[in-house]
């Protein structure tokens, strides 16, 4: 099992899967690196750290490198080549290379200049540029210095933008001759060396677009297109006809590369280490600037899918905000309670960086370092980009540094006031800890599950003992409703917390195949969003309202949760219309036309996953733009004719009136059986890697958390799981009450030997003394 051991400022995605974790200030993260490569026995000076707990984290990673030698690897995030330049250095030391790192694939993505793109605008700014081209970027928006390029640019002779649509840098520019959409257009990629994509277009351009390439094509005396002119370069390149199409067919060539460990230069060395020990220390607040999981650097804010998908550490849509810790809302007077936690009303700080302030509403998080602020990038967008990017949030751009060689995302000598304004944030989780309850997740320590490896499986079969004595079937004898046979296909899926990451990446899926309707933020405020999936965060700790930021206890788990087609469906039984029932195949299903609205199944469900459609967001009614002047923009944009183009022919669109939930992708199942049908052979869900059927968040899933199939095939990789190979880790949300659900979890293992989850026996002895105490002064009184 690997080990991760992360060093951050803020808690990121990356670092709330660690499986130990330690901050530290951004500008102390050249003296980390330092640190960490003298204590692997690299012959430098480290600068000192104060931390006593970062130092031990350090001590603590060096030796488990120590320890895995060459199959370890050490990363960066960093933007600083001194950083990376250490970090190389410690890969060295370890004997990574050729091991862990395969220099023999090369990964070409982010390969920009910063120091070039500086260089670019003061040579606009002086008149030095006569003509600039523009594709795919949008420095008017996301340059640091943003104001400088709008001036320069307007000092160029000639500016051509081939953006796809009117940003920011695109109205500034004398001409636009808009570029194809990508899922228009001819092109290759080779992300990575030895793997060749080729980009197809799906459809026919439906605007009045050229190919950018064929714009430059025209303008160097080459009359054709390119797509010709692509075609004809790789025919030359594969000598066949044949070789072309198949490429086309397969979309990527592999041709891999033999693994190589490359050649470390230690020459730069001795700079960068002269370089960091020379930085000064950080003072004051500092300021992190970083990008969100769904938005990224913005380019998509414009998405509404991606607005309203939750953030995962956050669990917020719809705007950026401050993200500051427990000890820096003390220093400010906010009390983090419970009316802190449900109330979507935020208190909004001043935040000074320089000559640049911004206001924001804030957002308190463990795992942060009490010094530091930090605010996401992507949003402030112009009106022209869209409706649903249009006054969402504020640019944090200009907050972004340049040391002389690359830009920088950290910044310190900041300062944090508290204003009397508040903002409202719309986020989609109001408690954050699960203090203990573990009936609904369960994760545990590599220590603590060897030492009890059937931990899981003792709990179940004391279920058995108490609720089954008879015949030891707990599923038929421990209920009163019969039990249903389920003679062909018994649908149900295994999600693995350990390999879930948390990134969001099933909840747009399950959006975008579904035809999930978009709400906006007026909505999400009132709780109204409609995620069919949604994935709960919890930090694994009791919420500790001393002020203090818990960072020894801080463990964070994310957990998938969906309709659970439970086989004892709690919400079939209350529907007075039979609208919910279940299938022969075990799933719950909904039929939505007979479906009145009484909302009786949404309260009788254990694990809140049944949305109701409260408004007509998908203009499915029979009055037309009944929702105008009632609905966001964002939501009539998805009921624009083009923006209607992303709807799934295969799946009926909701009117307003409706529970709508999981179906388990029933149009995939519906078309993986005709598939199997037709060829007159046995539907295949996944035994010897074959696969008729897969959900879009199995099919999305970068981590393969997911697994879905049919039970009742042994060779099935769900079955295998639960039955062979995850016996020991498998549970089910709430077991014992009995729904009998059909979507299974492997318990969260973390490689670590401290306890994780709640400690709640340490916490009981707190509050039974603190209980004692308030007794003693009662009496006294």
């Amino acid at each position: 099992m690997s080990k991760h051991i992360q060093f951050e400022s803020m808690l990121s995605l990356t670092g709330s899967n660690a499986d130990d974790r330690y901050v530290h200030r951004p500008s102390e993260a050249g003296a980390v690196a330092l640190a960490l490569y003298a204590a692997l026995g690299g012959a430098v000076a480290a600068p000192a750290l104060a931390d006593e707990r970062l130092k031990k984290g350090i001590a603590q990673a060096a030796a488990s490198l120590k320890a895995s030698g060459s199959a370890s690897v050490v990363v960066s995030g960093s933007n600083d080549a001194n950083v990376q330049l250490v970090v190389n250095a410690i890969n060295q030391l370890l004997g990574a290379y050729g091991n862990s790192i395969n220099w023999g694939a090369t990964l070409n993505t982010r390969q920009g200049d910063d120091a070039a793109m500086v260089q670019l605008v003061n040579e606009m700014n002086e008149g030095k540029i006569g003509a600039l081209l523009i594709h795919g970027v949008n420095p008017a928006y996301d340059y640091f210095e943003a104001k400088k390029f709008e001036s320069g640019l307007a000092k160029v002779a000639v500016s051509v933008s081939f953006n796809d649509r009117e940003d920011e840098t695109s109205v500034r520019c004398k001409f636009q001759i808009a570029d194809h959409h990508f899922l228009e257009s001819w092109g290759d990629a080779e992300p990575k060396s030895g793997y060749l994509s080729f980009i197809q277009p799906t459809i026919s351009p439906l605007f009045k677009t050229r190919a950018f390439q064929t714009s430059l094509l025209k303008w160097s005396g080459e009359n054709t297109s390119y797509g010709e002119y692509f075609k004809q370069y790789w025919l030359t390149k594969f000598g066949s006809q044949a070789a072309w199409d198949k490429a086309l067919q397969d979309g990527v060539v592999e041709t891999p590369a033999a693994a190589a460990a490359g050649s470390y230069n230690s020459a730069a060395l001795a700079g960068a280490v002269a370089a960091i020990a020379a930085a000064k220390p950080g003072t004051g607040k500092e300021v992190v600037v970083y990008t969100k999981i769904a938005l990224g650097s913005g380019k998509e804010a414009n998405n509404p899918w991606l607005q309203e998908m939750p953030d995962p550490i956050t669990k917020a849509t719809w705007d950026n905000y401050a993200i500051i810790s427990f000890a820096t809302a003390k220093d400010l007077g906010i009390a983090v309670d419970d009316n802190y936690e449900v109330e979507v009303a935020k208190p909004v700080i001043k935040l000074k960086v320089g000559q640049q302030e911004m206001t924001l509403p804030v957002l308190v998080i463990p795992g942060m370092h009490k010094d530091v602020v930090a605010v996401a990038l992507g949003y402030g967008r112009s009106e022209k980009t869209g409706k649903a990017a249009a006054g969402v949030g504020q640019n944090a751009y200009p907050l972004v540094g340049f040391n002389g060689q690359s830009f920088t995302y950290s910044v310190a000598g900041a300062s944090v006031e508290g204003t009397k304004e508040t903002f409202k944030l719309a986020y989609t989780q109001t408690h954050n800890q699960y203090e203990g309850r573990d009936e609904v997740v369960r994760e545990f320590s590599l220590k603590e599950f060897k030492a009890n490896p059937t931990a899981l499986k003792d709990e179940r079969h004391k279920l058995v003992e108490d609720y089954a004595p008879t015949t030891g079937d707990y599923r038929a004898e421990g209920t009163l409703y019969p039990n249903h046979p389920y003679p062909g296909a018994k649908w149900g899926m295994s999600i693995d917390l350990n390999s879930c990451i948390g990134c969001g990446a099933c909840t747009v899926a399950c959006t975008a195949e579904n035809n999930v309707a978009v709400v906006g933020k007026s909505e999400v405020l009132r709780a109204h969003e409609m995620h069919w999936l949604r994935i709960d965060r919890y930090f694994a700790t009791y919420r500790d309202d001393s002020g203090n930021d818990n960072l020894d206890d801080l463990n964070v788990v994310f957990m998938p949760m969906l309709c659970q087609h439970c086989d004892n469906a709690p919400c079939e039984n209350v529907c007075p219309v039979n609208a919910t029932n279940h299938s022969s195949e075990g799933l719950n299903q909904m039929t939505y036309n007979r479906c009145i609205g009484t909302r009786y199944c949404a309260n009788n469900c254990p694990y809140k996953v049944r949305r109701f459609n409260w408004a007509d967001y998908m203009g499915a009614d029979s009055f037309p733009d009944n929702q105008r002047g009632k609905l966001d923009d964002s939501v009539m944009m998805m009921n624009d004719d083009l923006t209607r183009m992303v709807l799934n022919p295969d799946v009926t669109v909701r009117s307003r009136g409706v529970i709508e939930k999981c179906s388990f992708c029933v149009q995939r199942l519906q078309e993986g059986k005709l598939k199997a049908k037709k060829e007159n052979r046995p539907l295949e869900t996944g035994a010897d890697g074959k696969w008729d059927i897969k959900t879009a968040c199995q099919q999305a899933c970068p981590t393969n958390a997911i697994v879905f199939g049919n039970v009742n095939d042994k060779n099935s990789p769900v079955s295998k799981i639960r039955n062979e190979e995850q016996t020991n880790r498998l549970f089910y949300s709430l077991e014992q009450i009995h729904v009998l659900p059909s979507v299974s979890y492997l318990a969260k293992i973390r490689n670590t030997d401290r306890h994780v989850g709640v400690a709640e026996a340490a916490h009981h002895e707190e509050a039974g003394a603190e209980h004692k105490e308030e007794k003693k002064a009662e009496a006294a009184h």
